[in-house]
Formats: C-alpha cells, structure tokens, sequence
C-alpha cells in the first residue's frame, strides 16, 4: 500500500502480521522496559526494515530509535518505519537517490476529540471542512498521518524540532497528493533548501497512509519514473 506512493528506488516492505525477529543487542535494550505490544511492533518493524535493506543489497544492521525516535540507519541510506493496529511498514533508499524519506499509517478513524484542534492551523481546519464531501476518509486522521510523514522527512535531515503548527499542509483530494508549507526557519541539506514538502496519499482496507520522498540533487529519474510517480520535492 505504502510502496504504490514511493518512487521504484526506495524498498518498501509492509505486513499485517507480527513476525519473529533476532534482535540485534542494541535493540532489545531499546525496548527492555516496554509492554508486550509496543515489542511486537518494534520487532516486526525491524523485521521490516531488515527486509527492505537486502532489497538494497545492504546486511542486516541495528536499527535502534535515537534521539525524539528516530531510527538509525546505516551510513548512506535514509529510511522511514511505521506501525499501527494491525500494519508495520519500513521503507529505505539509497542517499545517492533521496535526500530524506518519511512515510506514516493510521487506522482511518477520527481522532480523539480536541485532538485534531491541537494539531491543525486555521487554514486546516477552513479546508477540514471542505474535504468532507470526498468520500469516507476521516479527514482529521489523514492530517494527523501527513503531519507525522512531514516530521519523519523533516527531522532526520535537520535535527530540529517541528510542532504541528509549524506545518501548513493542503490535501488535493482529488489528486490523491498534498503539500505542506513549514513555517520553521529553512534548512540548507546538500544544497537543497528545505522550506516545503510535497507527498502523496491513499486510503484502503481501514488504513490511511501517506508518503514523502525527496530526491538528492545527483537523482536523475528514469522515463519510466517520470511517467509512473510525480516526484515529491522539497522546497527551493
């Protein structure tokens, strides 16, 4: 599901089954502490992610949360995890290809109340209510999912903080795509200034998924890619 919204260079893997994995030291260290199901998630995650390195001809390697979480990959890959009720996903690429790759999932319900106030900017919510003519998507959710896709780009590259209001994120309905505007202080990663991101979505069999993939300055698509998937870019 995850892999239709991300170019043919990144490896995608994705399962709605927990899995048995060997955890690497560091890993199980990681989550010594923690409750049954946050261990299941984080093992079929990794299972995941060590499926989608091979596919990058890469060994199997550590993948233990850093700081704010977020996974440490091998040296020149850029990766993404997710989890939710019954879906895991990781998706890797090389950095000769992306400069940053973020990807969420969500059960495609409505968000806590007072929730989807405390994540969304006026603007957000003004549309909110324009999208609910599209279909059975729970808007607020799909927000939720984009803004986190948009972190999980954003943070890896940068190593700063993004609240929810420091993302303005516009969602083509139509198009399937949305666009987020950041409203933190531009970043400058291998001569790319990021100040914006553009992704894509989709919605299906009770799940929300939505997907950034940034190409590097070197990244030179194929025809078939041109045809097959509007890049996602950063902002210049």
């Amino acid at each position: 599901m995850i892999e239709e919204l991300l170019p043919p260079r990144v490896a995608c893997v994705e399962t709605t089954d927990d899995h048995v994995v060997t955890l690497f030291p560091e890993e199980r260290a990681a989550v010594a502490g923690a409750v049954e199901k946050r261990r299941r998630e984080f093992s079929t995650a990794r299972w995941c992610a060590r499926q989608a390195l091979r596919r990058l001809d890469m060994p199997p390697t550590p993948i233990v949360p850093g700081r704010r979480g977020a996974p440490s990959w091998p040296a020149a890959v850029v990766g993404s995890i997710t989890h939710c009720a019954g879906f895991r996903a990781a998706a890797v690429a090389h950095q000769r290809d992306l400069l940053t790759l973020g990807i969420d999932a969500e059960p495609n319900e409505p968000l806590s109340p007072g929730v989807f106030e405390t994540i969304s900017t006026p603007d957000e919510r003004d549309e909110h209510r324009m999208l609910g003519k599209f279909g059975s998507v729970c808007w607020d959710r799909m927000l939720f999912s984009i803004k986190e896709s948009v972190y999980k780009a954003w943070y890896p590259v940068t190593h700063q903080f993004l609240d929810f209001a420091e993302a303005t994120v516009r969602i083509d309905a139509e198009r399937r795509t949305f666009h987020a505007e950041l409203h933190a202080p531009p970043a400058h990663v291998s001569g790319v200034r990021v100040a914006a991101f553009t992704g894509r979505w989709a919605a299906s069999e009770g799940l929300l998924v939505s997907a950034i993939a940034v190409p590097s300055r070197r990244y030179l698509p194929t025809a078939h890619e041109d045809r097959a998937w509007p890049v996602a870019r950063a902002g210049r």
